[in-house]
């Protein structure tokens, strides 16, 4: 259910960008995320920490639920957003929170 508004963002962005989406499928998640250099986790803290401060909410859902599933805890998540507000700002952290507790919520 959590990959179901992935997939739709996605094939919304294939009607007008076929190539974005295939080296994003190939490119970015068959390669880039799959280097053993870091960790799926480390990967999802890095990531949800760059879409958080330069204000990306459409792309941290996602990301947050993948974070989730890649062994993030709420906890962390919640610290994440705490800490970088001092460094990307309080509207940013304000934003990335309430993101958070809506896909926290489907969780439950």
């Amino acid at each position: 259910m959590a990959n179901a508004p992935v997939a739709t963002m996605r094939e919304k962005a294939r009607k007008v960008a076929p190539k974005l989406i295939d080296l994003t499928e190939k490119v970015l998640f068959g390669d880039v995320w799959e280097r053993p250099g870091l960790s799926k986790r480390d990967r999802s803290l890095i990531t949800v920490a760059t879409l958080m401060s330069t204000y990306r909410p459409q792309q941290l859902r996602p990301h947050l639920q993948r974070a989730l599933d890649n062994g993030v805890t709420q906890e962390e998540i919640g610290e994440l957003i705490t800490h970088l507000a001092f460094y990307s700002g309080w509207p940013a952290a304000m934003t990335a929170a309430g993101i958070a507790n809506d896909v926290f919520e489907q969780q439950e």
